[in-house]
């Protein structure tokens, strides 16, 4: 039986892409998201194209109840060959000194980051003890490697992500877990439209003068360090464009 892949944040960007790539690559999946309506599309998409099956779940990660009835609700079978857990849900919300900083973008950063990558690795950890093996791959970014002006508490939810992933690692190592930290740093998704909040203007700006990363690209690096042999643990990519050399030093050509 082939494996199935949970993906927090299907809807769009990095999760998207690693939906389309893991089914692409025979697995089964399991998608979460908010935006159902878009959820359904790309499982209708990749059923067709992959004959996958694809399980379908409208779920907020920050909602800790909802998360928890979710996964306890799958069937025994889907949970004995839950096997890979990307926990790829996460956003940025403004940009700007501490001091100016909204306390509600703030919680949303931190609710979803950190408190929702918790909420699903406490429901799926459980099950993948129960099976003896799984491996658990946290989206961060290189945010969580070093700090950027007006980045602030989003930064420090990336950098709580890392820290998390090394902690899991040591807690999970005697279960058979693997978990992988992923850091990519610039990369042209819904990422800085949500950031600037819709300003679609101020978001292509941050791209101006360079190649950035694509989803397509991030999903490569996750595939990677899903698809390495039993006995090969991928703990931590940092992947950038070319361009980039930190988070904020680009080689730009205007």
């Amino acid at each position: 039986m082939n494996n199935i892949v949970l993906i927090t944040g299907a809807t769009s960007g990095f999760g998207e892409a690693c939906a389309r790539l893991f089914a692409s690559k025979g697995h089964d999946l399991i998608l979460l998201g908010r935006r159902i309506d878009r959820l359904n599309s790309l499982k209708s998409e990749l059923t067709k194209a992959h004959k996958r099956s694809i399980i379908v779940c409208s779920v907020d990660v920050r909602d800790e109840e909802q998360v928890n009835n979710t996964i306890e609700n799958f069937s025994p079978e889907v949970k004995s060959r839950l096997a890979i857990l990307v926990n790829n849900a996460g956003l940025a919300v403004g940009r700007g000194p501490i001091n100016e900083g909204t306390t509600e973008d703030w919680n949303r950063m931190i609710d979803t980051n950190v408190k929702g990558l918790l909420y699903v690795t406490r429901a799926v950890a459980p099950i993948f003890i129960q099976n003896g093996q799984g491996h658990i791959i946290n989206m961060a970014s290189v945010a969580g490697k070093e700090v950027y002006p007006g980045g602030n508490v989003y930064c420090a939810s990336k950098h709580a992500v890392d820290a998390l992933s090394r902690a899991m690692r040591i807690d999970l190592v005697e279960h058979n877990i693997k978990v992988t930290n992923i850091a990519p740093g610039a990369a042209e998704t819904e990422f800085s439209i949500v950031r600037f909040k819709g300003d679609e203007t101020a978001a292509k700006t941050v791209y101006d003068g360079y190649v950035p990363l694509n989803a397509d690209d991030v999903a490569d690096a996750v595939y990677y360090a899903a698809s390495r042999p039993a006995h090969v643990h991928i703990q931590d990519i940092v992947i950038t464009p070319a361009a980039q050399a930190s988070t904020t030093v680009f080689n730009k050509k205007a």
